[in-house]
């Protein structure tokens, strides 16, 4: 008679730090951000990238032969701001400072300029690269676009012995899912701790979640998920996060839509003008989102998600190990794609950075992290 294992036990509740561990903060930040502002692309095929950015739910602010602008329905600045090029990449985050003040702060400590940005953004912004190469920008004085329509819900949900529909069936429209907002960025640095350490320092950031390898917590973690700190008022429960990887790279970014109906139907309508979805749906374990992931044309990931994590200052960092089937309360497995384990252009990529890093002392990838990877992408 075979045994039953419950392969998320002990994952669905974080520890707190021991003693001599990493505080997830920095006492004195230069600044602190109070959010994303915007991510920056390259993309050869603006017009190949319009019709996905129509299809997964964004609305364009600027469209010209070079550059393209795309936004949400909440007001604020534009969430992506892809520019022409030769090639697909990511050039880096913009993050919004609180004033203007923060902007020259910023920029006065880090020994630059501060700059105004184009007519179609409005304000200044302070660029740097943080340690692993990525360009960030701290922003202040923006346009903000007053909000658009929210998309409709049409939904009313019997639970339990609540009854709210009578007499009506549930018919979600298939149709792109409003994006909302950008939520955060994910990155992978061969630089991890310095990375992480960079972001505390200069923006403020903090660290709701560490994940560490099995068997290694003693060497430190290698994932953080990282929220602004706004003191009082709750902020998405990671902006950012930093994984540590053989090389420096975008991993996804994710963008909040209307609710789970919403999310499943859109992706039900990105399914049948023949995109490919990554892996979804599911609910995570660390920010507790409803998520959806998507490859765009280029390759790159996207997701859908929705009801994620608020917190304040006040909450602790957790603590918990990393694998890969402790990605998500619910939903199907992590697939080979999302994790990047079969044979393709990316994979072989990173196959050649492995070997690389290894041959290299200048980074924090080293055999023993390998190892712990390699038992995460297989768990």
């Amino acid at each position: 008679m075979s045994t039953f294992e419950d392969v998320h036990h002990g994952l669905h509740a974080e520890t707190g730090a021991l003693p001599g561990e990493h505080p997830g903060r920095h006492p004195n930040p230069i600044v602190k951000v109070l959010d994303l502002a915007w991510l920056e692309f390259e993309k050869p095929d603006l017009m190949r990238t319009a019709a996905f950015a129509a299809g997964f739910g964004f609305t364009p602010v600027l469209h010209t032969a070079d550059e393209l602008h795309l936004r949400g329905t909440h007001a604020g600045s534009p969430c992506v701001i892809v520019r022409r090029a030769s090639r697909s990449a990511f050039l880096g985050p913009a993050f919004r400072a609180e004033t203007l003040d923060d902007v020259r702060r910023f920029a006065e400590a880090i020994g630059v300029g501060v700059e105004p940005l184009p007519d179609t953004l409005g304000g200044v912004s302070a660029t740097t690269r943080d340690p692993s190469g990525a360009r960030v920008r701290i922003v202040g004085g923006v346009t903000d676009h007053p909000a658009l329509p929210a998309q409709a819900i049409w939904t009313e949900h019997n639970t339990g012995d609540r009854v709210a529909r009578i007499n009506r069936g549930q018919r979600a429209p298939r149709e792109p899912a409003l994006i909302e907002r950008l939520g955060h960025v994910v990155l992978q640095s061969d630089r991890y701790l310095e990375t992480l350490n960079w972001y505390l320092a200069h923006l403020g950031l903090i660290v709701s979640d560490f994940l560490y390898y099995p068997g290694q917590r003693e060497r430190g973690p290698v994932m953080s998920f990282l929220r602004c700190d706004r003191g009082d008022t709750p902020s998405d429960h990671h902006t950012l996060a930093v994984m540590l990887g053989p090389a420096n790279r975008y991993v996804h970014s994710a963008y909040q839509v209307r609710d789970l109906d919403v999310l499943a139907a859109g992706g039900e309508y990105l399914r049948e003008q023949g995109y490919r979805r990554s892996w979804g749906i599911g609910r995570h374990i660390q920010g507790s989102q409803i998520f959806d992931y998507w490859r765009d044309p280029d390759g790159l990931l996207v997701e859908h998600f929705t009801d994620g994590d608020r917190f304040d200052s006040s909450v602790d960092t957790g603590w918990a190990p990393m694998s890969a089937s402790g990605l998500a309360q619910w939903g199907p497995p992590a697939t080979a794609d999302f994790l990047g384990t079969p044979p393709s252009r990316r994979s072989l990529g990173e196959l050649r950075s492995i070997v690389s890093a290894l041959r290299s002392a200048d980074n924090e990838f080293d055999v023993a992290r390998l190892r712990g990877f390699l038992k995460v992408a297989n768990s």
